[in-house]
């Protein structure tokens, strides 16, 4: 055989070598790329779960700390007195602090309950003359001139067993005229192990509208109530007996779809079928019957997000909406509230024990209102109008017939907080709400100063001398129509004892 020969066998043996290995590189290819498709669907099911999470470690922590805990575990060795001392004396054994859990255990057993106490008073004084239900509308509100007791609240949380957990929150307070009185605001059960990302609450508790209505005030970064949750969501928030169903949606960010199911009538369901202690609303008289069918009831839907815009930034938005009876007509008049929320926290990297953080947080609500027609001349003595309507037949300057009307109003609040060091806060809230046009009933009867359009600007500080306690003060500027100008200013005082069930981050 020539050279040449022996040359091309050479390289026809290469090329089948390559032809070879040609497809083993193409497999390999595909593997990394299938590597890298399933890190991706990990990463995004680990993000998923990092929020749910959040809720969840606190009460892990605390079913750790009751089979650990020597007053349970009886069985457990006892430290040499030399070594406890010891380790006192290292600061390597830390004693009880007001945030651990004050907690009753069964011996041996997984149930426990933990104890805990808020306690919040305010001392202050308005140019207002109507401060409680005027400038002020929550229920948790500074009522007067002086001092104010906005609550003392015990809750009760625990783990019931290994498939429910439990909380409930008993409210004492005392109103302006100085009476005294207690309040259940929640006490529900939840399940811990349905499949599928579903978790199901049942029992008195706060509706899952927007983000500060299933807040206790002692979680509020501001002294009083928003216009807005005030006036559309009533002065003790929207809650009620009822159930609530959520599911941790599989997407690749943090995603809640909640529909709670509740009664719809009493004060807690302030736009529903709610009484008014027999007063006129809408100047209609208000009616709640009976349960009829499943329309009588409030349902409230919610779908919450969470993102990580940065390592740093953290974005959470939610969409909520509340739907059910009210009780201006006779059985065919209904409510709905529309409701939009948006959360942005920042912290810088080189931040201390969370300081400092910048954090904004806005909500919007717009509330659809169908009022009934009703017909004020009981007596029939009212003459009529050439069109039919009818005159003043009580002579008391206004037309006795009353239409049926839909009425809408609107409102947001925007707060800015800044931690600007450990242990201080500066925060300032703007709010505005009004009504869509003036009409029907206000047109014939007058403008109702609960529809009037008011804004109102607050600034505050807050400095917290420890985790346990805060001191705040507020200042609030009131523009209401029809009412003027009014200014306010409170200084809040709390303090907290045991550990707290966690707040939807």
């Amino acid at each position: 055989m020539s050279l040449d020969g022996s040359a091309n066998l050479t390289i026809l043996a290469g090329a089948l070598c390559l032809g070879l290995a040609q497809p083993g590189l193409a497999q390999q290819a595909s593997e990394v790329q299938e590597l890298r498709s399933q890190l991706q669907r990990m990463q995004a099911e680990f993000d998923r779960q990092q929020a749910l999470q959040r809720q969840q470690i606190e009460q892990l922590r605390r079913q750790i700390e009751a089979l650990s805990a020597p007053s349970t575990n009886p069985a457990a060795p006892a430290l040499p007195s030399s070594s406890a001392k010891a380790q006192r004396e290292e600061g390597s054994r830390p004693g009880w602090k007001p945030s651990d859990p004050i907690r009753l255990a069964a011996r041996g057993g997984k149930a426990y309950l933990d104890l805990a106490l808020d306690v919040s008073a305010v001392a202050g004084a308005s140019t207002a003359d109507d401060i409680e239900g005027g400038t002020q509308l929550g229920g948790h509100d500074p009522v007067q001139r002086g001092f104010t007791l906005q609550g003392v609240e015990l809750g009760l949380s625990g783990a019931i067993d290994p498939y429910f957990s439990g909380q409930a929150n008993l409210l004492f307070q005392i109103d302006s005229s100085g009476e005294s009185f207690f309040e259940l605001e929640e006490a529900y059960l939840e399940t811990s192990r349905l499949p599928a990302g579903l978790s199901l609450r049942a029992g008195q508790f706060l509706s899952s509208f927007g983000r500060l209505n299933t807040q206790h005030p002692h979680a509020w970064a501001f002294v009083d109530t928003p216009l807005a949750n005030g006036r559309f969501l009533g002065p003790d928030g929207l809650r009620n007996l009822g159930a609530r169903l959520s599911w941790l949606v599989p997407t690749p960010f943090f995603s809640e779809l909640s529909l709670g199911v509740q009664n719809s009538h009493g004060e807690t369901a302030f736009n529903f079928r709610n009484e008014f202690e027999g007063d006129p609303r809408f100047h209609r008289p208000q009616t709640v019957g009976s349960l009829a069918s499943v329309n009588d009831l409030l349902f409230t839907p919610r779908l919450a997000t969470s993102f990580n815009l940065t390592d740093r930034q953290t974005l959470l938005a939610g969409a909520s909406a509340a739907f059910g009876p009210n009780s201006s007509g006779a059985g065919d008049t209904d409510t709905q509230i529309y409701g939009a929320d948006l959360f942005w926290k920042w912290t810088p990297s080189t931040q201390t024990r969370g300081y400092p953080f910048v954090s904004l947080q806005t909500e919007a609500m717009l509330r659809r209102y169908q009022a009934g027609a009703f017909d004020w001349d009981l007596d029939g003595n009212a003459t009529v109008n050439p069109d039919g309507s009818e005159l003043d037949g009580d002579g008391d300057g206004v037309p006795d017939l009353v239409t049926r009307e839909t009425l809408k109003d609107y409102g947001l609040y925007s707060q800015l907080a800044y931690g600007f060091t450990r242990g201080w806060v500066v925060g300032l809230r703007g709010e505005y709400v009004d009504r869509f046009h003036l009409g029907g009933y206000e047109a014939s009867f007058g403008s109702d100063l609960e529809r009037a359009g008011r804004w109102r600007v607050a600034p505050n500080l807050t400095w917290f001398p420890s985790e346990y306690s805060r001191i705040r003060l507020q200042y609030n500027y009131d523009q209401r129509r029809m009412m003027g100008t009014d200014h306010s200013i409170w200084l809040q005082f709390n303090f907290a004892l045991g550990a707290h069930a966690a707040h939807g981050f």
